[in-house]
């Protein structure tokens, strides 16, 4: 049988370790790659999820979802400039995030050279939270 690693093995060296080894069960390829701890008690705990991600990323496969980019693919800038119209998007990112549904009210309250958006509270009647 093959020597266990000492250390959990990474990139190509797993990768190589892997090919030896193809037999085994997946349990088993854990262990020999360095992927086990012994407890107080001298029982040998597998870490299977950081096995796989460590085969996962010798692989160059990402498991990052990149939910921050919007449906072109591009990364929120938290940046916006007013259009030729006068208008400013905030967009459906920014939108998505803070779970925001059509139809959301918001007061707009104006500042020297900001401007605050205040999001008005609905109860459930439908009736604004501030009035009585």
């Amino acid at each position: 049988m093959t020597e266990i690693a000492t250390s959990p093995l990474t990139g190509k060296a797993l990768l190589q370790k892997l090919k030896e080894i193809s037999h085994l069960k997946a349990r088993e390829k854990a262990i020999q790659c360095g992927y086990q701890t012994v407890g107080k008690n001298q029982q040998t705990r597998v870490n299977m999820a950081a096995f796989y991600e460590a085969l996962l990323a010798a692989r160059g496969i990402s498991l990052e979802t990149g939910s921050d980019r919007d449906g072109r693919g591009r990364e929120p800038t938290y940046r916006v400039s007013v259009h030729k119209n006068g208008q400013i998007v905030i967009g459906s990112t920014y939108t998505d995030k803070m779970g925001l549904k059509p139809g959301d009210e918001f007061e707009i309250k104006l500042g020297y050279k900001h401007i605050h958006l205040i999001q008005i509270d609905r109860d459930k009647d439908g009736e604004d939270s501030d009035e009585e």
